[in-house]
């Protein structure tokens, strides 16, 4: 229980650590998907499976940026504040989810560093550490409600996850739920579009400038923060 107790100081420290042009460019980011996403759900015109207790997205542990990193914290304070006993909960929930992942963690289980500079043969290990923890469910994930715990301020993988997007020109698929019947050309023509690179890349390098660790996954993201420097 200590622990949880130092929890919502170290937030607030982390979230002192960010400066006001960054937080500014962050939010003007976050703006940006949200708003290319609402387009996607618009267009899917009712062929999204998405909602409240579909849990499809929330299952699996992927990289996210350090950027994501400090939202996740922002939300854990806030949740703290609000219901300390859920927030224990989702801190309880990322204890036992990095430590499962820890023996053979592709990076630094103490920190929770991915490699970003990969052997040859990092594809194959990361391919097989996401594989052998496919089942994990995210620690922000209520298991009774099915219900993110941290919704807003989840990742932005997870923002863009559900209808099909156009990202920087690369095109992603929806989810498997969602547009069930559709033929290739109806999914095309509700693509969402995304240009965020111009908003990215400034956090990116200031980020790396500073040595912050780049990516990381949710559950260690939760029991420690790295902060973004000041643009």
């Amino acid at each position: 229980m200590r622990t949880f107790r130092l929890l919502p100081a170290l937030a607030r420290r982390a979230a002192g650590d960010v400066g006001r042009g960054a937080q500014i460019a962050d939010a003007e980011l976050v703006a940006a998907v949200d708003a290319a996403c609402a387009d996607a759900v618009r267009l899917a015109a009712g062929r999204l499976a998405c909602r409240i207790g579909c849990t499809e997205c929330c299952v699996g542990p992927f990289p996210i940026t350090a950027l994501d990193a400090v939202r996740l914290a922002a939300g854990l304070e806030a949740l703290f504040a609000a219901d300390p006993g859920r927030a224990a909960g989702v801190v309880e929930r990322a204890r036992r989810a990095a430590a499962e992942m820890a023996p053979a963690f592709p990076g630094d289980p103490v920190s929770g560093a991915l490699d970003e500079e990969e052997p040859e043969n990092a594809a194959s290990r990361l391919d097989a550490f996401f594989a052998t923890h496919a089942s994990l469910p995210c620690p922000a994930l209520e298991p009774g409600t099915g219900r993110c715990e941290l919704y807003a301020h989840r990742p932005l993988s997870c923002r863009t996850f559900g209808p099909p997007m156009r990202i920087e020109g690369s095109d992603l698929p929806p989810c498997r739920l969602c547009f069930a019947g559709s033929s290739p050309a109806e999914v095309d023509a509700a693509r969402g579009r995304l240009e965020c690179h111009a908003l990215e890349e400034p956090l990116e390098r200031a980020a790396e400038a500073a040595g912050v660790p780049g990516q990381t996954l949710v559950a260690f993201a939760l029991l420690r923060h790295a902060p973004i420097p000041s643009l």
